[in-house]
């Protein structure tokens, strides 16, 4: 069954699990202004979904999410209300990933660049295609990471890891992102829909009030923290995103000298 009302995140609600598919094949899924801005509201609309008892995260086609698309990028240099309303919206997405009650399953099946990382990685199981990468490059344009990174990486791995990978912006094999704990599985692409299937139908098999009450109770410290954090990172991005540093790595970008960043 057809669910929601948006443009580029297809859902489809059968039997309880609620598949939300981001939809930008031709762009890798890059998030644009119109679908950062439905990131920040499907969350919200499937908690309060009486139908749904799973979330699975997707992307359509060859990547799961290439970060943010470069032209949106641009925009966001050149309209500091802009970037205001999308600052804004990133909390949001953070916080309504981590106060939807439902499981929330990231089957990963393709690069996850940026803030696909981060969507990614706020999954309560990840479930990634072994021939993807993940990666947070915002210092290889200028940005401070701070979407959900700051957050979400050091709890996962460390501290001395994630701020060895988030300040140089390299990427890490789906095998090994799972061999330090970042993510739960890095399955072959060719089991990715099974192995996701099959773990989705574990849950459903369960008691989903305990289910979501115990993502609830974890979820409580990684709350408060994330409130705190969000809050100077997201004005450390403010700041670098008005740096000179920042617009030239775009335009530069933009121009095709140098391929996207993350894409190693």
């Amino acid at each position: 069954m057809r669910w929601g009302q948006y443009c580029l995140i297809e859902g489809d609600l059968v039997d309880g699990v609620l598949t939300l598919r981001l939809n930008r094949p031709d762009r890798l899924n890059a998030v644009n202004r119109q679908l950062h801005s439905e990131l920040s509201r499907v969350f919200t609309d499937a908690s309060f979904d009486a139908a749904c008892d799973v979330i699975v995260l997707t992307g359509s086609g060859r990547a799961f999410c290439a970060g943010g698309d470069l032209v949106f990028l641009e925009a966001c240099i050149n309209d500091t209300a802009m970037f205001d309303a999308v600052a804004y919206e990133g909390k949001k997405i953070v916080y309504s990933m981590l106060d939807c009650e439902k499981p929330i399953v990231g089957k990963i099946n393709g690069h996850a660049v940026g803030l696909g990382a981060t969507l990614a990685l706020f999954c309560d199981i990840i479930f990634m295609a072994d021939d993807a990468k993940i990666c947070d490059p915002h210092v290889r344009v200028g940005l401070v990471a701070g979407d959900g990174g700051a957050v979400i990486w050091p709890q996962l791995i460390g501290f001395a890891r994630a701020k060895e990978l988030l300040m140089t912006g390299n990427s890490v094999s789906a095998p090994d992102a799972a061999a330090m704990g970042l993510i739960n599985y890095a399955v072959p692409a060719a089991s990715l829909d099974a192995r996701t299937s099959d773990f989705v139908k574990q849950l459903k098999a369960g008691h989903m009030t305990a289910v979501s009450g115990t993502k609830a109770a974890v979820n409580v410290a990684l709350k408060q923290l994330a409130h705190a954090v969000m809050e100077t990172s997201t004005a450390l991005e403010r700041i670098s995103n008005r740096s000179p540093e920042h617009r030239a790595a775009v335009v530069g970008m933009l121009r095709k000298e140098r391929p996207l960043a993350g894409s190693q």
